[in-house]
């Protein structure tokens, strides 16, 4: 048969209609499809309040019908939820039971299937701090932990140890907080105008006891600390600092600190003090766990409460010289939580040791509260998420 022009026209009309026609119809079928696998709820009951904490770093809360995700579980991993209701849910021909959730806060609330969530309050995690500890002052009890007891680069959280034997000296000798320190050694002027080592400047050639022990402690003066521990072992000179070193490992001894070893007085790392005119044997950085480090503090604290007076504050001027407190967590201070009573301690970074920070409060009615970070990325956010963890759950 002889097809026309007009025909062909005609049947390529006709083709195209019918495809239009059935595209039409296969759209007008997915709403259809979509409504048919809606969550719809089966059943639903009110349940007395239950704590509820992330099962895993699956899951998400959604709004009822399933339509909106409002929040990943994987975002919030120290979240307490907090359910009340308990729904059977339907999709399609499958049945699941969600919880009616909210958060400690208030501020996010929604459905999360059942299995996404374990019974009890939220676990502490800390994600940035490869080691940590907080631990009663009082009765050296570890209220939580992480790496614990693995001795890790501490910076200049060192100068704890630095303090506490300035502090016996004074305590147990003929010396006083105006006695005098000689600081003419180059290596130590020269350290103190650096700029990544300075900042508290040796222009005179001896200063007070008091006046370094400040610099050293608010400060965080590395000059500073080896020139109080060269004058505790009895001199002004390198050699002074060895014996001192020494001095540093017997009292780790003493306090039978299985995980702190010391190579320098202020935290710095040997291959950086040898420009100075400093290097003894051992490894390059000082090595002590977070409890370890947690002990040091608290011998510090109790023999010596009046080191409080001075860690507090949140500057002070030494010998002409500002003396600047980069404790975050003290009063006026971007991470300050007033109900936490922090005074304390001590902070510290160098490369290696990334950054730390020991912090110390006591609240009323409660045991005082020490809390040790190392290689940190954000510790004061850590140290304060971590002594609020101590308190919600009553440890202390």
């Amino acid at each position: 048969m002889t097809i026309t022009s007009s025909n062909r026209f005609s049947r390529i009309i006709l083709i195209t209609v019918v495809a239009l026609l059935s595209m039409f119809s296969f759209m007008s079928l997915k709403p259809a499809a979509a409504s048919a696998a809606t969550y719809s709820v089966v059943s639903s009951s009110n349940m007395t309040k239950t704590a509820y904490h992330r099962a895993s770093s699956k899951g998400a809360v959604y709004n009822l019908s399933h339509t909106k995700k409002l929040a990943n579980l994987s975002s919030y991993p120290n979240t307490t939820w907090y359910a009340t209701k308990k729904v059977t849910l339907k999709h399609g021909s499958t049945k699941a039971i969600y919880y009616a959730v909210k958060n400690g806060a208030g501020t996010v609330s929604g459905y999360v299937w059942h299995s996404y969530l374990a019974k009890g309050k939220a676990p502490l995690t800390l994600k940035y701090a490869k080691a940590a500890v907080a631990m009663d002052a009082k009765t050296d009890k570890v209220l939580w932990s992480k790496n614990a007891n693995t001795p890790r680069a501490i910076a200049s959280v060192s100068k704890l140890m630095t303090l506490y034997l300035v502090e016996q000296k004074v305590a147990n000798t003929g010396s006083t907080w105006n006695s005098k320190v000689t600081t003419s050694y180059s290596g130590l002027k020269r350290m103190g105008t650096s700029s990544v080592y300075g900042g508290f400047k040796f222009t005179q050639n001896s200063y007070t006891v008091k006046q370094l022990y400040q610099a050293a402690l608010i400060e965080s003066s590395n000059n500073a600390a080896i020139a109080l521990g060269q004058w505790v072992a009895g001199g002004s000179t390198p050699s002074y600092n060895t014996k001192f070193i020494s001095m540093m490992n017997a009292q780790a001894k003493k306090w039978n600190l299985g995980n702190a070893t010391y190579v320098s007085a202020n935290g710095m790392e040997q291959s950086a003090l040898r420009s100075y005119g400093y290097s003894v044997s051992g490894g390059d950085a000082n090595m002590v766990s977070a409890k370890d480090v947690a002990l040091i503090a608290k011998h510090l604290i109790t023999d010596y409460p009046a080191v409080l007076t001075d860690s507090s504050r949140g500057s002070l001027t030494v010998a002409g010289q500002l003396c600047y407190n980069y404790n975050n967590l003290l009063p006026g201070r971007k991470y300050y939580d007033s109900a936490l009573k922090v005074d304390g301690l001590k902070t510290g970074y160098t490369a290696l040791a990334g950054y730390c920070f020991v912090g110390t409060g006591q609240k009323s009615g409660h045991d005082r509260l020490i809390t040790v970070v190392l290689h940190d990325e954000d510790e004061f956010t850590e140290t304060r998420s971590l002594m609020q963890y101590v308190y919600a759950r009553n440890l202390i």
